[in-house]
C-alpha cells in the first residue's frame, strides 16, 4: 500500500448564475491505495471542485495515473489503464473518464455543481501487468477543461504580438499563412494544436512537491540529468541550485549510491524536519531547463502547450483587450517574496493580503537568490474574483507572472511541425523525454516563453507578449506546466 498527499489550490465557480472565481487550498489527497488482482482502489478528495453550465461552461478534473515498481529491480514504470469506461468505477459525485491511449484517466464531477469533494472511492482497472511482486503509487495533477470554440489572438500592442485575428474551426482545419498570423510567425499547418479543439490544462505551474514525486520515481542516471547536483551528494544538498536559492527547497534526503541506487528527495525549505507543512511543497518549481520540463510532461503522459493554446486559456471567448493580462484587464500590482503583505511563507496557505486587483509576481527586477516564485495560486482566497486571484478565463492560475512558461512556438518550422503527440509515461535511460515529435530537449529549438516571471518587467506578463528567444538551460525564472 502506498500513499500520496499533495497540497495545492483550487478554483470554485458560482454555478448557474455567473462565473465568480473563488479559490482556497484544495488539499488534493490520494490515500488508502490497495490492489486486488488488476484493480487498484484509492480514495480521492479535493476542495472547491466545479462543473458549470454557464460561461465559461467548463469543469475541473484530476488527471490520475499510476506507476508500478518491480520489487526485484526496484525500477518504476508507467501502468496502462483500461480505455473502457465500464472497467472503472467511482462513487458519487464523481465519474471516471478514460482516455484512448490508456495512460491515465480524468476524474471529475458527474453532474453540475460545486464545492469540496470529500474522500471518494475510485477503482481503476490496470492492464498489461504480468505476475510479479510490485509496489504501486497513484499520482494526481489538477487540470482545467478548456472547451472547443473560437477565440482571439494578438492584441496589437504587446511585443511581437500576433495579428489581431480569430482562431476558428476553419483555421484549425486549413492552417494559417505567415502573413495572416503575423508576429514573425512561420506558416501554421492544420496539424498544429492551435487551441480551437478542446483540451485540458494543468491548473498550476509544476510545484516543488510534484517535482519531488517525479524525481523519486527515476533511476540514479535519470535523476542526475534532472537535477543540478549529483544524486550521490550528501544528505541535505539542494537539488536544483548550489544552495537554498530562489525559494527552492528540494533537497536530498538519502543520497544515491554509485549510480545504482537512486537518491530520495524531499521538500525542506525551512529549518527542522523535512516535508513539514512549511517546507514549500506548493511553491512553483524554479530552475527548470526545457529538458527538465519535457521529461516531467512525458513522465506524466501530458505534453507541452502551444503559444496559441496559451492565449486561448487566458482570453477564452472574450474579445481582446490591448495590453491585458491573464485576468482580462490591464490592472497590474507587482508583488514579490519580500512584499509586506505576503504571509505564511512557504506554507500551503501562503497568500497576499489585502486582496488587490492585478496582483502578480512580476518586476522584482533582481535575479538575486533571496527572491523567488510564490506558491501556486497565491493570490486566490475564498472570496477573490478573477482579477484579484489572477485567474485566466477558464480558471488556470499564474498564466501571468511567477515563472516563465515554455510553450511550443510558431516562430519557426521546428515549432510548427509539432502535432500534439502525448507523452507515454516513459523516459530515456538518461532521463530525457523520448518523444521524437517534440522540440529537442537538447536544443529547445521550437520552444518560446510566455507569461513573464517574478523578475522581468510587467509588460512581459501580457497575454499576447511573445518571447521567441531559444534557451534550453536552467535559470531561476523558468518553470512550466503541460496540457492534454
Amino acid at each position: 500500500m502506498m500513499k500520496t498527499k499533495n497540497y495545492f489550490l483550487k478554483i470554485t465557480s458560482a454555478l448557474f448564475l455567473l462565473f465568480a472565481i473563488n479559490t482556497n487550498a484544495n488539499n488534493l489527497e490520494i490515500t488508502g491505495t490497495s490492489v486486488s488482482g488488476s484493480n487498484i482502489t484509492f480514495n480521492i478528495s479535493w476542495d472547491n471542485s466545479w462543473n458549470a453550465n454557464v460561461a465559461p461552461a467548463n469543469w475541473d478534473a484530476v488527471w490520475v495515473f499510476v506507476k508500478y515498481q518491480d520489487c526485484n529491480t526496484r525500477l518504476w514504470a508507467h501502468t496502462n489503464l483500461s480505455t473502457v469506461a465500464g472497467d472503472h468505477s467511482a462513487a458519487s459525485p464523481l465519474q471516471v473518464d478514460p482516455v484512448t491511449d490508456g495512460k491515465g484517466v480524468f476524474i471529475r464531477r458527474s453532474a453540475l455543481g460545486g464545492g469540496n469533494i470529500s474522500a471518494t472511492s475510485i477503482t481503476l482497472k490496470m492492464i498489461g501487468l504480468g505476475a510479479g511482486p510490485y509496489n504501486f503509487k497513484v499520482f494526481g495533477i489538477e487540470m482545467v477543461n478548456v472547451p472547443q470554440g473560437n477565440f482571439e489572438i494578438g492584441d496589437g500592442v504587446s511585443t511581437s504580438s500576433y495579428n489581431s485575428i480569430s482562431i476558428s474551426s476553419t483555421s484549425q482545419s486549413t492552417g494559417l499563412t505567415s502573413a495572416i498570423i503575423g508576429g514573425g510567425s512561420a506558416a501554421v499547418p492544420s496539424t498544429f494544436p492551435m487551441g480551437y479543439n478542446s483540451f485540458y490544462s494543468m491548473k498550476y505551474e509544476i510545484s516543488q512537491q510534484q517535482y519531488v514525486e517525479f524525481l523519486n520515481s527515476l533511476t540514479y542516471d535519470q535523476q542526475k540529468s534532472r537535477t543540478f547536483n549529483d544524486p550521490i551528494s550528501e544528505a541535505g544538498t539542494y537539488a536544483m541550485f548550489t544552495g537554498f536559492n530562489y525559494r527552492n527547497g528540494i533537497r536530498i534526503l538519502t543520497p544515491g549510491n554509485n549510480a545504482a541506487i537512486p537518491a530520495v528527495y524531499a521538500c525542506d525549505a525551512t529549518a527542522g524536519v523535512e516535508n513539514n507543512s512549511d517546507d514549500g511543497q506548493a511553491i512553483a518549481n524554479s530552475g527548470m531547463s526545457y529538458a527538465d520540463l519535457s521529461a516531467y510532461l512525458d513522465w506524466a503522459a501530458l505534453r507541452p502547450m502551444t503559444e496559441m493554446e496559451f492565449e486561448k486559456i487566458c482570453r477564452g471567448t472574450q474579445p481582446r483587450v490591448a495590453g491585458e493580462y491573464a485576468w482580462g484587464t490591464t490592472d497590474i500590482a507587482p508583488i514579490n517574496s519580500f512584499s509586506a503583505g505576503l504571509i505564511n511563507d512557504f506554507q500551503a496557505n501562503e497568500t497576499y493580503t489585502p486582496a488587490i486587483n492585478g496582483a502578480c509576481a512580476v518586476a522584482v527586477g533582481s535575479i538575486s537568490g533571496v527572491y523567488g516564485p510564490l506558491k501556486v495560486g497565491v493570490f486566490a482566497t475564498g472570496t477573490s474574483g478573477r482579477a484579484s486571484s489572477g485567474a485566466a478565463y477558464y480558471g488556470v492560475m499564474e498564466m501571468s507572472g511567477n515563472l516563465q512558461e515554455r510553450c511550443v512556438t510558431t516562430a519557426n518550422a521546428t515549432g510548427t511541425a509539432f502535432n500534439g503527440t502525448l507523452g507515454d509515461g516513459t523516459l530515456t535511460a538518461n532521463g530525457d523525454s523520448n518523444q521524437a515529435t517534440w522540440p529537442s530537449p537538447t536544443t529547445a529549438v521550437g520552444i518560446c516563453f510566455k507569461g513573464g516571471d517574478y523578475v522581468s518587467p510587467a509588460t512581459q506578463a501580457r497575454i499576447s507578449h511573445r518571447n521567441t528567444t531559444v534557451d534550453a538551460a536552467r535559470y531561476p525564472i523558468y518553470g512550466g506546466r503541460g496540457v492534454r
